[in-house]
């Protein structure tokens, strides 16, 4: 009986001039195909922290048919290229010898990344982050290895300390005491997320790190799954805070993880600060994440007040309160 419904099935396909081909991957392909239909893709862009600007040049690239990918690298360099913003890029401030040290990632929506880590006189980190992601076998290139790879590539050295943030740094040696404040320096970090208008989602952080940490300290922002992560399948998550409690729960990773398993961007970005808040000591720290899934659902939560966010749909900007946990 198997045989002679084998033997039907192949004459007719066969009959009409249609290559045999399997019937049960046709059928889930024709339901994934009518899942797609069915889904109205929303081109967006989110960022962590007050970046309306950075949010409107990545939307422009988007509004013009550009990918989730050149919107994002686009949108960061807007704040890593501002000398006024002084925990991003050129502007930064710097470590405890007074070196201002960058840290970046990218994403794209293929899976691939990229990766920069304590890099030196460049004032865009992401962009090199993006040649090791497509020039090299590699992820992450870090330090003086780093910047060589960057100075090979064409970019331009220059001393990314500016005087304001000297001055800054001078006054603060008087005493040289560390404590991180809540919410400070927009907590370091610009994190951004976009959907293009074929669907697909790419990310990007980037940041010149804590003000006055250790010579050498890495934070969350350039390390996939932590600072940032995507799943073109899912969404798309991004961290801002104090990055050694993302690190320890790789909280980007974790959002992307918990909208698979059918949370919304809200749910999933709250549980990963939960999680932090149940296993570290969170007082006198703030981490915030943000997220979007396939569909162009947002959302965002933190640990303490303070926390904001853009988002950037149909044209329209708007900044937004995160809900927090710590009132």
């Amino acid at each position: 009986m198997n045989t002679r419904r084998k033997f039907i099935k192949k004459s007719a396909v066969t009959a009409v001039g249609i290559p045999l081909i399997n019937v049960s991957n046709c059928y889930g392909a024709q339901q994934e195909v009518e899942k797609n239909i069915s889904k109205k893709i929303i081109p967006t862009v989110i960022s962590t922290w007050e970046n309306q600007k950075a949010n409107e040049a990545a939307w422009n690239v988007i509004k013009s048919g550009g990918s989730s990918l050149d919107a994002v690298e686009t949108g960061v360099k807007v704040p890593e290229a501002d000398p006024e913003d002084q925990s991003v890029g050129y502007g930064g401030r710097p470590d405890r010898k007074g070196i201002v040290t960058l840290d970046a990632c990218i994403m794209n929506a293929d899976g691939d990344a990229g990766s920069v880590s304590f890099l030196q006189g460049i004032k865009h980190p992401i962009s090199v982050a993006r040649k090791v992601m497509e020039e090299t076998p590699h992820v992450m290139l870090v330090g003086s290895g780093a910047e060589r790879f960057a100075l090979a590539k064409g970019f331009e050295k220059i001393n990314l300390l500016t005087d304001l943030s000297k001055r800054e740094f001078e006054d603060w040696k008087k005493t040289s005491k560390y404590k991180p404040v809540i919410n400070i320096e927009q907590h370091d970090t610009i994190g951004m997320l976009a959907i293009d208008k074929n669907g697909d989602i790419a990310g990007a952080c980037t940041t010149s790190g804590l003000a006055y940490k250790m010579h050498g300290r890495v934070g969350d922002s350039p390390i996939i799954g932590a600072g940032m992560f995507v799943d073109n399948e899912i969404g798309g998550a991004a961290a801002t805070g104090m990055g050694e409690a993302v690190l320890k729960s790789l909280g980007s990773f974790l959002v992307v993880e918990l909208m698979r398993q059918g949370r919304t961007p809200f749910e999933a970005c709250k549980e990963a600060v939960m999680r932090i808040i149940k296993k570290q000591q969170f007082g006198d720290i703030q981490v915030g994440y943000i997220a979007i899934n396939k569909e162009g659902e947002y959302g965002a939560f933190a640990i303490q007040q303070g926390f904001n966010y853009v988002i950037t749909q149909k044209g329209q900007t708007q900044l937004i309160d995160g809900q927090f946990f710590k009132k």
